[in-house]
């Protein structure tokens, strides 16, 4: 299966995902190497480090089901439209991807068919499960790309001007939190069209957030559970914010 599903029948409102859950690249792909050196297999450029954790751990927390993606964003990328330019990339932070560099259509049409899509009508069905779902994306950075400035936030809250709604709210409380250095619409801005936020919660009037963590931050299970312990209740005020808005 090309993702893991966790508390398929809690309650909760929210549904936790994942999208780059995994650094794992399939036999029937290049023999299940793409390529390149494992610790770039390791790094943020093959999965979102650490992030996994959290999501299983928030999904617990707020007594809801998660979707975690098994299969590396460097096959095929979850988080991107169908027809984005960077759903397979070639070059990534500075490491060329051997196995990508001449995929032909058929290529990408069969990593689509088996992973990608699947992925995506799991996280469909879970979304619709309840006509209230909030969809919480996590996400996690690295804390310096190759040549680039060190990024100095914990977390980043990302959001659509489309509604932003949960995400603006999130943000004023986690900027409330003094030892937290929160960045709106940081490492990076907004979302992308055809993306996992975009096709799931926007184009479905769902309330949504994405969040991401830096990921030196939530390196050990111990330090996955204490952000989950510390974001759940953030989330649920945040939700609550907007009801009574």
């Amino acid at each position: 299966m090309p993702f893991h599903l966790e508390g398929e029948d809690r309650p909760g409102r929210w549904l936790v995902t994942c999208d780059h859950a995994a650094n794992k690249v399939p036999d029937w792909v290049s023999g299940g190497d793409l390529g390149i050196a494992a610790e770039d297999m390791a790094r943020h450029i093959a999965w979102d480090v650490g992030a996994a954790g959290v999501a299983r751990a928030l999904a617990a927390r707020l007594d809801s089901p998660a979707i975690l993606s098994d299969f590396s964003r460097l096959v095929i990328d979850p988080n991107r439209g169908e027809f984005d330019p960077t759903l397979v990339m070639r070059l990534y932070d500075g490491t060329i991807i051997p196995a990508n560099r001449h995929l032909t259509a058929d290529d990408i049409e069969e990593r689509l068919a088996r992973l990608y899509r699947p992925y995506h009508a799991a996280y469909a069905c879970l979304a619709d499960r309840r006509p209230d779902t909030v969809i919480l994306a996590i996400h996690s950075f690295t804390p310096c790309l190759k040549g680039r400035p060190p990024r100095p936030w914990h977390v980043g809250v990302l959001h659509s001007p489309v509604d932003g709604r949960l995400s603006r709210a999130l943000i004023a409380r986690l900027q409330a939190e003094t030892d937290i250095c929160t960045g709106d619409n940081e490492p990076y801005s907004g979302h992308l069209p055809g993306d996992a936020i975009d096709r799931h919660a926007l184009a479905h009037g769902r309330h949504n957030t994405l969040i991401e963590l830096r990921n030196d931050l939530i390196a050990t299970p111990g330090d996955q559970a204490r952000w989950a312990d510390r974001l759940a209740p953030l989330l649920e005020q945040a939700l609550e914010d907007i009801a009574d808005g």
